[in-house]
């Protein structure tokens, strides 16, 4: 995240994170963002990596362009009829449609690694587009995002205009079209920022801020880092999942209640939240640790650990000895839990279970430290290396290759 912000970050943290914009010019910055993504890269991923819809979408005039207007079957051994279609991506944009790269934390090796340290300095899900704008044109209208965005400037030249939220900390639920009005008015005022962002600038954007863009003389290149911002909303929202498990909340309202009755519905109301303050104070500690839980989960499902590569961990399963350095796989969520006289190790995907005498092993491993693979606590060599050979095979681990010695 440094390289994305002017400022430490403490100071982001305090006065700008879900508040305030912060615009950080290049000559603040340590270096541009051409590794991430430049424009021969741009070019590579459209013609050569046979990237399909939705990946790549396109834009004009404040709209989308159907997917019949860029994509199409890629002839023999690759007919599926989304795949992009080069000369018709150019058409569009030479006619002044701007392209729009999503998921690039998926796809593109420079972004994966980039993303995968967003998200250990946010501790919140990311994700990566880049929109390519032809010279003099605009992508869309006038809009806010749900999501936090690091804009990051990587070539050409583009006029940014922000306005204040008509709708502050915008839910998933709650997108923009919801106040079209609103902020057709709103951007009648004198806005925020009203500057030309060039090569290098980054500019952080929390949601609900009203922004619009156009490039200027050549090509333009940004990469948006979208932040899908855990909020207060989505803990009462596992909460209240939780308390789906409970009897008397899951229980029918009283045969013959008429909800059109607003003091009726009052009371009942009333009964409920009386009930579950009850529930609350009885059970704080057990549903504080369920809800968390939930929330654990929930961000194992929107984020992905490290990907591994599979033929070369199968000859580092072949190679392995006593010496050979292995950690926690980056971003994996691990548990270790007892299971009567077993253990278990809890992943987002799955459960693996373990011999007992495998629990001191197993939460070293878990703890995400380097460790030897013949040398795990708890266990002679024979059983470390059968341990780590399994934990190699179901990419809990990685191979450390750098650390051998």
């Amino acid at each position: 995240m440094s390289r994305c912000i002017s400022v430490d970050a403490d100071t982001f943290a305090r006065d700008h994170w879900d508040r305030r914009p912060l615009l950080s010019r290049s000559t603040a910055l340590p270096r541009d963002f051409g590794d991430l993504l430049a424009p021969a890269d741009v070019d590579e991923l459209i013609a050569e990596r046979g990237v399909r819809t939705p990946f790549l979408r396109m834009a004009r005039d404040g709209g989308l362009l159907g997917r019949d207007c860029y994509s199409g079957p890629a002839g023999f051994g690759a007919e599926m009829p989304d795949q992009v279609d080069s000369a018709k991506v150019l058409t569009e944009f030479a006619a002044g449609a701007t392209i729009v790269l999503q998921g690039l934390h998926r796809l593109w090796p420079p972004i994966i690694g980039f993303a995968r340290g967003m998200v250990d300095d946010l501790g919140h899900p990311v994700q990566t587009n880049a929109y390519i704008t032809p010279a003099t044109n605009r992508g869309f209208d006038p809009h806010y995002d749900v999501h936090d965005v690091f804009v990051l400037q990587i070539a050409g030249r583009k006029h940014w205009t922000v306005h204040e939220p008509v709708h502050t900390d915008p839910l998933t639920s709650q997108p923009w079209t919801d106040h079209r009005a609103a902020i057709g008015r709103r951007v009648l005022d004198d806005p925020v920022i009203d500057t030309v962002i060039e090569p290098g600038d980054a500019l952080y954007l929390p949601r609900g801020w009203i922004h619009s863009a156009k490039a200027l003389g050549d090509t333009s290149i940004h990469l948006t880092v979208g932040v899908a911002a855990v909020t207060g909303h989505d803990v009462l929202r596992a909460l209240v999942d939780e308390l789906g498990a409970v009897d008397d909340l899951r229980s029918s309202l009283p045969m013959g209640v008429d909800l059109t009755d607003r003091d009726e519905t009052t009371a009942i109301v009333a009964k409920t939240m009386a009930a579950l303050t009850t529930l609350l104070a009885e059970r704080d500690s057990e549903l504080g640790e369920s809800v968390a839980a939930r929330m654990t989960a929930r961000h194992a499902d929107r984020t992905r650990p490290a990907p591994v590569r599979p033929l070369a961990t199968v000859d580092a399963i072949t190679a392995l000895d006593v010496d050979s350095h292995l950690r926690l796989r980056h971003g994996l969520i691990a548990t270790v839990r007892p299971a009567g006289t077993r253990i278990e190790l809890v992943l987002a995907d799955r459960t693996m279970g373990f011999p007992g005498f495998c629990a001191d092993a197993v939460a070293a491993v878990q703890q995400g430290t380097v460790v030897a693979a013949g040398r795990l606590p708890g266990l002679d060599t024979a059983d470390s290396l059968v341990l780590s050979r399994r934990l190699l095979r179901e990419a809990v681990v990685v191979p450390v290759a750098e650390s051998r010695g």
